[in-house]
């Protein structure tokens, strides 16, 4: 399950999403995400949720990837929505156990739960493309040209945009050695799929304790890496390849505009409710 996991990672390739600027591909992610959150319906999430299925199969990206990070989020979705369930009691009551009990399951609740699950999945299908797409050089390199602006105020942007960047590359290194150290400490006989509840929490001290020291020694051996290579702040670097809009990006731009247009209308003005005002006229 943990081996599984792919987040952050970068798998190259020659697709419409691969051939977008950086810059525009982090701009796109971020109105996404705004877009996302602007959803009040099924109508307008649906939407987004076509959108970001489309955007994954442009990426050529494998199924079998998509996933493996879906995978990772599932108890969280249902976390979340049994939370829902359980305590959204509006709308009209499906189920209670018994007449005095508060506890009660409605549609309200429901109808959040699967509102609240459909938004997690297309947050996480479109965002994982940016890091899938996108190699971790072009990556900080297009993070520095956006937060570019902020050099005015002494902002070190380059450092900033390399330790963002290094924080996502290091996720799935991270992982590697969390399954690593879990296949050890099952050989040696701790119970970190079975027994109770507490000797599997004290079995995960055997397992974080390594990964803290292992994660603190790959730091140290990277800074020291690039110490001896005579890394600096990145003011006197150079590039070999230069970023620049393409009409792809333009088109990119137009379509998340259109798509932003979409969910705000059907946000605000529901279509059953323009059907039901052309069937009244």
């Amino acid at each position: 399950m943990i081996r599984d996991i792919s987040i952050g990672q970068f798998f190259p390739g020659n697709s419409v999403i691969h051939k977008l600027d950086p810059r525009a591909k982090i701009l796109l992610t971020l109105l996404f995400i705004i877009s996302l959150f602007l959803c009040k319906n099924f109508f307008s999430l649906l939407l987004m949720l076509v959108f970001a299925v489309v955007c994954v199969l442009l990426s050529r990206i494998s199924v079998n990837l998509i996933w493996k990070s879906l995978k990772a989020i599932i108890f969280i979705v249902l976390f979340t929505s049994a939370l829902q369930i359980i305590y959204n009691d509006k709308g009209d009551v499906l189920w209670k156990p018994s007449e005095t009990g508060r506890f009660c399951i409605t549609t309200g609740g429901v109808y959040s739960a699967v509102f609240l699950s459909v938004r997690i999945i297309a947050l996480i299908l479109f965002t994982s493309l940016l890091t899938y797409t996108t190699s971790p050089t072009m990556l900080t390199d297009a993070i520095e040209r956006l937060l570019s602006p902020l050099k005015i105020f002494k902002v070190k942007v380059h450092s900033l945009a390399m330790m963002m960047t290094i924080a996502l590359r290091f996720i799935p290194i991270l992982i590697r050695e969390i399954d690593i150290i879990m296949s050890a400490q099952k050989a040696r006989g701790a119970k970190l799929d079975n027994g109770k509840l507490g000797e599997r929490l004290k079995a995960m001290v055997s397992v974080f304790i390594p990964l803290f020291v292992s994660a603190f020694r790959r730091a140290a051996e990277l800074a020291l890496a690039m110490e001896c290579r005579c890394y600096s702040d990145g003011t006197q670097r150079t590039r070999m390849n230069r970023m620049r809009f393409t009409w792809r990006d333009i088109v990119s731009f137009i379509t998340v505009g259109i798509l932003i247009f979409a969910v705000v209308f059907t946000s605000f003005y529901p279509l059953w409710d323009i059907f039901l005002f052309q069937a009244v006229m």
